[in-house]
């Protein structure tokens, strides 16, 4: 199975949008703050590297400066720790293809708000743990019950959950 970065994210924000989106039932195009997301994304840091740098059709990492330090953008800081292992999956997989990458920066340009993320091999044995885990609930025949967190009516899946 193939595993994306935007899988990696959900598997950590709600485990039932990432069994949705691997089904390919997605909301997010529609989703307001979804955009504001992308616009955010494609607007910021233009002058400080590679942006968009898609990796055999399966990560795209937001920005890259000089082949070593890997950017993720976030509009927000309310799923960072979802966020933080998005990033740390990219440096993984950037890893796992000899490209060896220095560190990983969280960047909230509206929060005017850098974070270095670090990449130990502690957390090169959880990310396996978590790969194996992402497996097993996108092989699953049926989606995880919705859990309702703070988190949620922002969702485009909100009203798919819970009406």
């Amino acid at each position: 199975m193939r595993i994306t970065g935007n899988m990696v994210n959900y598997y950590f924000v709600c485990k039932r949008k990432l069994w949705l989106f691997q089904h390919e039932i997605v909301f997010e195009q529609t989703n307001k703050k979804v955009q504001l997301g992308s616009i955010l994304d494609q607007t910021s840091y233009e002058n400080k590297g590679k942006h968009h740098v898609e990796i055999d059709n399966l990560i795209n990492v937001d920005m890259i400066q000089n082949w070593q330090v890997v950017h993720e953008i976030k509009k927000s800081n309310a799923i960072e720790p979802a966020a933080i292992w998005q990033l740390k999956y990219y440096l993984y997989y950037l890893r796992k293809k000899g490209i060896k990458i220095s560190k990983g920066l969280l960047d909230y340009p509206l929060l005017k708000k850098c974070i270095d993320v670090d990449y130990t091999e502690e957390d090169q044995k959880k990310m396996e743990e978590y790969l194996e885990d992402i497996k097993k609930i996108c092989a699953a025949s049926k989606h995880p019950k919705p859990k309702l967190k703070s988190i949620c009516k922002s969702c485009a899946f909100y009203e798919y959950c819970f009406s």
